[in-house]
């Protein structure tokens, strides 16, 4: 399993008001806050996955399209709560990839949403409910 993911960002700052707003709908809670990170972990489980988040040494942009990270998934419970990511991602002003739809050919029921964060990451919410009961 994996422990946590560490990712470099531009602005600090804004990183941190980026995912200060998002990431409690996906079930995060801040875990650290210092002045040359901050990192989010699971809400109901504070041993699980977290992310942290550090100044960037260099100033080279990232793409998804070149070796490394392509993009971070995140579980939704229902497909309401993917819409409700998605207006949220768009309310931070993220350049949305795909709005909220189905993706049968990643495999059934598979209803999510892509956008990407202020760095240019990819980011999906993902719903594999089979309807959209909550």
């Amino acid at each position: 399993m994996i422990r946590h993911i560490g990712i470099n960002v531009h602005d600090l700052a804004k990183a941190k008001f980026y995912y200060d707003n998002l990431l409690p709908s996906l079930g995060f809670e801040p875990h650290i806050v210092a002045e040359d990170q901050f990192a989010y972990r699971p809400s109901d489980n504070p041993s699980g996955p977290a992310i942290f988040f550090y100044p960037a040494l260099e100033d080279a942009r990232y793409s998804r399209h070149k070796p490394g990270l392509q993009h971070l998934a995140f579980t939704a419970e229902s497909r309401s709560a993917v819409n409700d990511i998605y207006d949220k991602a768009q309310l931070l002003g993220s350049e949305i990839i795909y709005p909220p739809q189905l993706f049968p050919q990643y495999r059934p029921h598979y209803f999510a949403t892509f956008w990407l964060d202020p760095e240019g990451i990819m980011l999906e919410a993902v719903c594999l409910t089979e309807n959209n009961a909550d």
